[in-house]
């Protein structure tokens, strides 16, 4: 039973491979909508990771502190719950790493230092959040032994608060993309179901069983979505490769990403066979006069 199917969805594709082409064309670009729109979110979910992460605090510590008090300090700072990395900044390094960036030497000036020793903080990824934040640096800034909390609040804050709501229209994008894209293959079947209309009904008329009808349609379905979806991402394949010259796309989509194109694979073919379900509904074994 299974080979007749089969067979009967082979022989299907080649008496109509115009609406076999057709289907499959409706498919790719739906197929690429949705990897178009799934790569948007890849990239801002990225950019969002990479802006928490590097996000820094600097920490200034009072000209009265030794070097004993710092190396408390640091430890308390550490088991904080919101610390991801704390570095030491002495204040031989804070000097040089002030020439090397301003290109003057005011040493040349003055007889002493007056750069003050620091702690380069970075915070867990979850605390990045605004709310986090505002209690955060207040925390810091009554320490024993610090004299500022040097942060970008503002700007941090900004940025953040332009990622959540790019992230909340692009999710609402994405869903309207999803369902235009299975809106337009569902389209295409039912139109291509209407015209073999004719030759279901000269089925009927044999005896033929409802699952000798369906079955082999729904399986054009899958084998549609399933090549659709080889094809989106050949395409896209050859997309990211040649934007890459521009924009390094190739180090985003990594080996990690190799389940985004399982999932587009398996997508595919489920896509198929929901809409060919859906197209079917109304097929039933009532022959019509």
């Amino acid at each position: 039973m299974i080979s007749y199917y089969l067979r009967e969805t082979f022989r299907s594709i080649k008496r109509s491979k115009s609406s076999f082409f057709l289907s499959l064309t409706s498919m790719v670009i739906a197929m690429l909508l949705i990897i178009g729109s799934a790569m948007t979110i890849q990239i801002s979910a990225d950019f969002q990771h990479d802006l928490k992460n590097n996000i820094t605090i600097n920490i200034f510590l009072k000209e009265s502190i030794n070097r004993e008090q710092s190396v408390a300090l640091e430890n308390g700072i550490k088991k904080k719950n919101f610390i991801n990395t704390v570095r030491y900044v002495s204040k031989e390094e804070a000097s040089e790493k002030f020439i090397k960036e301003t290109g003057e030497d005011f040493r040349r000036i003055l007889d002493y230092n007056p750069l003050p020793a620091s702690f380069s903080l970075t915070l867990k990824e979850t605390f990045v959040e605004p709310d986090s934040l505002n209690k955060i640096i207040p925390a810091l800034s009554k320490l024993d032994g610090v004299d500022e909390v040097v942060f970008q609040q503002e700007y941090v804050k900004k940025m953040l608060t332009y990622l959540t709501t790019f992230k909340k229209y692009l999710f609402i994008v994405t869903t309207i993309l999803f369902l235009v894209s299975v809106y337009i293959v569902y389209s295409t079947v039912k139109l291509l179901t209407s015209i073999k209309m004719e030759e279901i009904e000269t089925i009927k008329f044999v005896g033929a069983k409802l699952s000798t009808i369906k079955i082999p349609i729904i399986l054009n379905g899958i084998l549609i979505g399933f090549i659709a979806s080889l094809i989106s991402i050949f395409i896209f394949l050859l997309y990211i490769t040649y934007i890459d010259k521009y924009i390094n796309l190739l180090k985003i989509f990594n080996l990690r990403n190799e389940y985004y194109f399982i999932g587009v694979i398996l997508l595919g073919p489920f896509i198929g066979f929901i809409v060919s379900i859906f197209t079917l509904k109304k097929v039933t074994l009532k022959v019509k006069y």
